[in-house]
């Protein structure tokens, strides 16, 4: 560490409880953050954005799953092919996810694949979400 920072964490040592819950106000009040919102941590993260400064755009999910939510009692055959077929389950493995729906069909899958596989157990009778 720098000569300042160590300087700094000397004088944080140093403080009282109440300097400390003092200090905690004013950083958050003079750089507009929470210390509650960083979960224990007193000071802000190094390096983190000063108000009006433009935040980092989310990083975009890239894996999905496929959770099948429930299906129509007279397309549980139906149900059951399509994720026997998906997943290359056995056919009694197959069943029992089906039958413990709501529940994970597959995941991992590129937004494409995930989007294709929901469409075919819908084809069918099947209720799918993808997460």
């Amino acid at each position: 560490m720098s000569t300042k920072t160590d300087q700094i964490l000397e004088s944080l040592k140093s403080l009282s409880l109440l300097e400390a819950a003092e200090l905690v106000k004013q950083i958050e009040d003079v750089f507009g953050v929470s210390a509650a919102a960083a979960a224990g941590v007193v000071m802000a993260a190094p390096g983190a954005a000063a108000p009006g400064a433009e935040a980092e755009p989310a990083e975009e999910q890239t894996e999905f799953a496929v959770h099948l939510e429930g299906f129509e009692a007279t397309a549980k055959i139906k149900v059951l092919k399509a994720v026997r077929e998906a997943t290359g389950l056995g056919l009694a493995e197959a069943k029992a996810l089906v039958e413990k729906a709501p529940t994970l069909v597959k995941e991992g899958l590129p937004k494409e694949a995930a989007e294709e596989l929901q469409k075919k157990i819908e084809a069918v009778g099947g209720q799918v979400a993808v997460k």
